[in-house]
Order: C-alpha cells, then sequence, then structure tokens
C-alpha cells in the first residue's frame, strides 16, 4: 500500500522543539503572535481551556491539544493543584504553503487512550521529561513529531478529517492518486491517467476528488507544484531549475502558475518571505 504521509513529510517536515515540562497552576496564556503552533500534552488534572469569547473546552482526563497554526488560547487550572503539562512549538516547514498545516483544522483535542500505538512513546516521553538525561532536549522534540505523526494516523483512520488533502488521503482509491502525484510531480498527468491509478472511472474519480479534497484534481496538482517551488526558492534554486523539478517547461509558465496560486510572481514572494522570516525555535 502506498504510504500517504511519507512525501508529505519528506517535502514539507515537521519539527517540534519543547519548552514546557511540569505544573501549571492558575491562569496561562500563549498569544499565539508567534509563527509557530502548539502540541500540549496533558498528563493529568482538570484544564478549562479559552479560545476568546467562545464557548471553553474542559479537560478532565489526560488528554492531548494540537493547533498547527498560531493561535491564542489560555489554560485555566487550579491554582494550587495546578495540572501537568508538557508542551512544544511546531515548526511546518513551508510555513502557509505547509499542505499538513492547511488541512488540519484550528484545533484538534484527543484523549491520549485513543492513540492507538503510541503507549509506549507517551510513556518514554513523560519518563524523559522527568529525567536530566544527556541529549533529552533532542530526545523530548523528537518524541513530540512522533506523536503528531500519530496523530495525523489517528484523523485519517477514524475519519476524523473533513475536507482537504487529509481527507483525500483517508479515502481508499483517491490516496492512490495524491501519493502518485506527490512523488511525481513533473509528470503531466491527465484526468485519465489519475483516474486510472485510483481504479476508478474518470467521472467518478473527479467528482469524488473535489467532493472529498475540495479542488479538482488539476487545481489539487497546481497548489502542490507551488508548494514545493516555494519550498525550493526559499532553499535558493534558481527559477529554471524549480520549473524543470516540479512539471513547468519554463519559467514564465512557473510565474504564471505561481501567481495564480499566490497572488505574486517568484521573486516577489521569496523578497516577501525573506522580510517576513522568523528567527529559528
Amino acid at each position: 500500500m502506498a504510504d500517504r504521509l511519507q512525501a508529505l513529510l519528506s517535502h514539507f517536515a515537521v519539527s517540534a522543539r519543547t519548552f514546557q515540562t511540569g505544573a501549571l497552576c492558575g491562569i496561562n496564556s500563549l498569544d499565539g503572535e508567534g509563527p509557530y503552533g502548539q502540541l500540549h500534552l496533558i498528563r493529568f488534572g482538570e484544564v478549562e481551556v479559552r479560545h476568546g469569547k467562545g464557548e471553553p473546552l474542559h479537560i478532565r482526563k489526560p488528554s492531548l491539544l494540537l493547533y498547527p497554526k498560531p493561535m491564542a488560547h489560555r489554560f485555566i487550572t487550579d491554582a494550587t493543584r495546578g495540572a501537568d503539562f508538557m508542551c512544544a512549538n511546531l515548526s511546518f516547514e513551508g510555513g502557509s504553503a505547509n499542505p499538513i498545516a492547511s488541512a488540519l483544522p484550528p484545533f484538534v483535542c484527543l484523549p491520549l487512550k485513543q492513540l492507538q500505538g503510541c503507549e509506549a512513546v507517551l510513556e518514554l516521553l513523560f519518563s524523559e521529561a522527568l529525567a536530566q538525561n544527556c541529549g533529552r532536549q533532542a530526545m523530548l522534540d523528537r518524541l513530540f513529531e512522533v506523536v503528531l505523526i500519530q496523530v495525523l494516523r489517528q484523523l485519517m483512520e477514524q475519519g476524523k478529517t473533513q475536507v482537504g488533502i487529509l481527507a483525500g488521503l483517508a479515502h481508499r482509491q483517491l490516496r492512490l492518486a495524491i501519493v502518485k502525484m506527490h512523488e511525481e510531480p513533473q509528470k503531466e498527468w491527465s484526468l485519465e491517467d489519475l483516474a486510472a491509478v485510483s481504479g476508478m472511472s474518470r467521472s467518478a474519480f473527479a467528482s469524488g476528488f473535489r467532493e472529498n479534497v475540495g479542488v479538482t484534481p488539476g487545481a489539487y496538482l497546481q497548489r502542490w507544484r507551488v508548494g514545493l517551488a516555494q519550498k525550493a526558492l526559499l532553499q535558493g534554486k534558481s527559477l529554471k531549475l524549480i520549473a524543470q523539478d516540479v512539471g513547468y517547461g519554463s519559467e514564465a509558465a512557473l510565474s504564471r502558475a505561481f501567481k495564480a496560486q499566490s497572488g505574486k510572481g517568484p521573486r516577489a514572494w521569496r523578497s516577501g518571505q525573506r522580510e517576513a522570516a522568523p528567527t529559528q525555535m
């Protein structure tokens, strides 16, 4: 079976940086103004989570909170007993072009018991947090990244993704075509080719793709190619080489697709990204 997440994670990596291990008491706020998402593990304790003026979320059992994009949130716990937290900042490579961050809801809350197959990872993560072993920071960061992959698997397997790339990757047939586009973006994919890869008729594939992913196969392929081009631009590659790598016959063709997708030409987009580039975690 094709690996649904491999191409996503190899092209658009996600890295974690642990910043909290231990009790949080009273009121603790994250302003959401930085460039990072967050992943919080609540090992024990009761927590009220607030997002602006909306209804608060009440957590009473060990749970996970995932914020794929910057979002202000506030934790309210007992001022004396508090709650035991482990927290990490998440950096999604490609920023706004990262298809994983773009496909997820603003936040995800899951009881830790629902993370099937993650028991050993969580146990190691919690024990490492209490120890003072050499390499502790690196170990915690990598374990948080493993937990995130488990969350992505869980969302797809349980059908909790709605419309978007993760919903497409959760589909038994559509995912075959999506993986092929991810693996071979430079190929001239026709609707008939992609339908054949999925084992579907042309009409069933086209309607099923739009229903599950939210765009046509052609629009999705352009979005994926431009996302790859954005990443390559930030790495300093030339437009000529990028155009060849992502399936456009010329710099002009890439520039047209790039502007249609992002609203700016490649050079103007790169200049804007460099001016707004955040400091490293």
